[in-house]
């Protein structure tokens, strides 16, 4: 297991499903996800859709899996509608359905938010996070924190 070395109490968790596709959708987000410490078990991402609930398990809009080769992994959301959305993720290194603390409430797996917002003093805020979808294919990128 990767060691954590940030101390915030995230409130990240996700019990989410697989995002599959058998074609290529016209409006998709694609996550690409770096900085894992291995490729053990997978990233987990949650897409929000408002400050509601955001980085909460259970409250995003859509989750995604992304499988995990080379240290990077991809989470893709197809059919999209044009909207602000913000992404959160984290690496399940034991196919965890919710991220998992150690002491003090302090990570035990990497974490990162799209547009690479801060965490440093807890979750950043949806706003630092969003960004505007206009439709189409875009891709962001986030880098986990350990």
């Amino acid at each position: 297991m990767c060691s954590v070395t940030f101390r915030t109490a995230i409130a990240l968790g996700f019990t989410l499903g697989i995002t599959t596709a058998s074609a290529q959708p016209a409006d998709k987000v694609a996550v690409l996800v770096s900085g894992l410490c291995n490729d053990s078990g997978v990233v987990r991402c949650g897409l929000y859709a408002s400050s509601n609930g955001f980085p909460q398990a259970g409250q995003e809009t859509r989750g995604a899996i992304g499988r995990i080769n080379g240290q990077r992994a991809t989470c893709t959301f197809n059919n999209l509608k044009p909207g602000t959305y913000a992404i959160a993720a984290f690496h399940a290194e034991q196919n965890e359905t919710q991220m998992q603390y150690g002491m003090f409430g302090k990570p035990k797996e990497g974490y990162g938010f799209s547009r690479n917002a801060s965490s440093s003093f807890g979750p950043p805020t949806f706003d630092a996070a969003a960004f505007e979808y206009r439709g189409g294919n875009q891709t962001f990128h986030i880098r986990l924190q350990y």
